[in-house]
Formats: C-alpha cells, sequence, structure tokens
C-alpha cells in the first residue's frame, strides 16, 4: 500500500497516467471517418477481435482512444474528452470547412479551448496549452 492519502484515507492505487478513454459509437465506420480522417488519429491493429463487443482501439499520442460499438448513446451531459492540439486557431477553420460545428477558441485557465461532437453526439475538447506548458 502506497503512503499517499487523500483526505486522510490510505490511497491503495496511486494512479500514474490516464491510458484510454472508452466511447460508445453507433456506427463504427462512421466513428472511424471522423476520428482517424478528421482528427488525424490512427487506428491499433493489436486489438483482440474475441472481445464480445465490436469496436476499435485508437492511438491520440502516446494515449489511446477506444471506440466501442452500442446502438443506443445516451445523450451527453457535461462529459467530454479534451485533445491536446498546438493552433486552435488552425484547427477551428479547418475543421469548419469539412462542415462541422466547433465553438469559438475561448480561454480557460492558461489554456484555450473548442468543442465539437462527433457523429454520435459525444463531445470532444479540443484544448491548446499555453505556450509555458500549462
Amino acid at each position: 500500500m502506497s503512503g499517499d492519502s487523500h483526505e486522510g484515507r490510505a490511497v491503495s492505487a496511486k494512479a500514474l497516467a490516464l491510458h484510454h478513454v472508452s466511447i460508445n459509437v453507433s456506427d463504427l465506420d462512421r466513428a472511424l471517418r471522423f476520428y482517424v480522417d478528421v482528427l488525424g488519429l490512427t487506428q491499433r491493429t493489436d486489438r483482440p477481435h474475441d472481445l464480445g463487443i465490436e469496436g476499435a482501439w485508437l492511438d491520440v499520442g502516446d494515449r489511446q482512444l477506444h471506440l466501442i460499438v452500442q446502438p443506443d448513446i445516451p445523450p451527453a451531459l457535461g462529459q467530454h474528452f479534451a485533445l491536446l492540439v498546438d493552433q486552435l486557431d488552425i484547427a477551428v477553420p479547418a475543421l469548419r470547412s469539412q462542415g462541422l460545428t466547433v465553438s469559438d477558441p475561448a480561454q480557460i485557465g492558461q489554456g484555450r479551448q473548442s468543442f465539437m461532437s462527433d457523429p454520435d453526439g459525444n463531445v470532444v475538447e479540443l484544448h491548446q496549452a499555453s505556450r509555458t506548458g500549462a
């Protein structure tokens, strides 16, 4: 057990980093076109085929996004994940030129962010960190 604590409780498993985020999609091919062709993620080839559910694993830098096929996608209620981008002012108009709706960049803390939705309504934040690394 770790010596770290949270509000006076011992922490038994200390997270080291985020490994992956998993989201539900209704149409795998459509989701792959969005995440691979539009946002530039890379499909992995090491996803086991015997998981019992249709899906795909994608690389996002040194992390992963897992797509899980589900017929009924619940509405977004504020949950989202963020993709780090280096030039938000270039990314937003490029995505809009493809017919996508993307919010105007807004300052948030030391960074800037815009929001968009994937074809199933999953909210994706595009986040540009401050130039000082925040």
